[in-house]
């Protein structure tokens, strides 16, 4: 009896050990070579790998690194793209078929950006972006304006994201994560800014309504430094929009002035229609998104476009999350929803810190081209 049972407990072990391999051993679907991408990093055996090659495996590494790759893919699409690409429009003008005009239009590039990214040195990536024309459309906010203009009268410095809080102001001295901005720079740009904001008071009664659009404008031209990225948007012609002008510094600096001078007004309705027709009249162009971080600028850029029936190229740089509802971490498949993103569009979310992420990018896309490495 005792041998007939270990008989069938093996017999039993053996069926079990076949249920175990049938769930283990499951025969899966082939994926075809041709179709599906082979993850591989970059080989650091190769001594001739470079920067070019390491931005090349990004995306064959997988996780968060084979979106990069993907938001550099959508990047130079953005790039590349030419009206000649493009079937013409039935309704199209004899304009638009000429060939040489359809070879010169390219893809409106809007790119939005946070103001800890300006107090950050991505202000000096952003700032070559604009020097060589390289985006059409800016959107930011007030830190962003202030803090590019304040780095012209003086710089910040590397600090600490443990530092005390207290001892901090107790010396005067402002905690942006790690970096530190000294109270007396925004005393330097107090007595920078305030002749201006009287000269546009003046103006404003005889020639001039002001727009925050043509404020930071005015700004970046009287600033008159190379290393402002405003400096180089006036310069070439490059809108930047800050509908929430007034939430920071240089609310603080128009509430001063208003007080003692009181009148300046800033119109925000000539500015979001100069916003939303920046979007509507980019056609036949198509339009691209880049934006950094939440919040307004994200919010901004989409709206617009959303008045077009979508940004045709998205690609959006942020450490968000979706699951609170906040825009800020909305996914791009929730614009779409919305119409701000085509449904045509291939969108892209790194879920990264942009200072890590978007030197990158530039540097496989804009950067290239620009020096001619294509």
């Amino acid at each position: 009896m005792a041998a007939n049972g270990d008989v069938n407990g093996e017999e039993r072990s053996a069926a079990a050990l076949k249920d175990v391999r049938a769930i283990l051993f499951k025969q899966s679907e082939s994926l075809d070579d041709s179709l599906c991408t082979k993850i591989a990093g970059a080989d650091f055996n190769d001594a001739g790998l470079g920067l070019a090659g390491l931005l090349r495996s990004l995306a064959t590494t997988g996780f968060q690194a084979s979106h990069l790759g993907d938001a550099i893919d959508v990047v130079n699409q953005m790039l590349d793209w030419r009206l000649s690409h493009e079937k013409p429009r039935e309704d199209c003008d004899k304009a638009e078929l000429d060939p040489k005009y359809r070879e010169s239009v390219k893809c409106k590039i809007f790119l939005g950006f946070t103001s800890n990214l300006v107090s950050s040195g991505i202000r000096d990536v952003i700032r070559f972006l604009a020097q060589h024309h390289l985006v059409d459309v800016i959107v930011t906010t007030a830190g962003g304006i202030e803090e590019d203009l304040i780095k012209c009268l003086a710089p910040m410095y590397r600090g600490d994201f443990s530092l005390s809080g207290t001892m901090l102001h107790s010396k005067g001295l402002n905690r942006i994560g790690n970096l530190l901005m000294p109270n007396n720079n925004y005393c330097k740009f107090e007595k920078w800014i305030m002749p201006l904001l009287d000269k546009m008071l003046l103006e404003q009664s005889t020639k001039n309504v002001w727009t925050p659009s043509k404020v930071i404008a005015h700004l970046g031209k009287e600033i008159n430094d190379e290393s402002s990225f405003l400096y180089w948007a006036q310069k070439n012609n490059i809108p930047v929009f800050c509908p929430a002008l007034t939430d920071g510094s240089i609310g603080d600096m128009l509430f001063c002035h208003a007080v003692k001078n009181p009148g300046l007004i800033i119109d925000i309705v000539q500015d979001v229609r100069m916003m939303d027709c920046e979007a509507i009249n980019a056609t036949p162009r198509k339009t691209g998104a880049i934006i950094l971080g939440g919040g307004l600028p994200k919010h901004h850029i989409c709206n617009a476009n959303m008045l077009r029936n979508g940004t045709d190229y998205a690609v959006y740089i942020n450490t968000a999350q979706e699951y609170d509802g906040s825009d800020s971490g909305a996914h791009p498949d929730e614009a779409v929803s919305w119409g701000k993103i085509n449904g045509s569009a291939k969108p892209v979310k790194v879920h990264c810190d942009a200072t890590i992420a978007f030197p990158l990018v530039v540097a496989a896309t804009f950067a290239r081209k620009f020096h001619g490495l294509d």
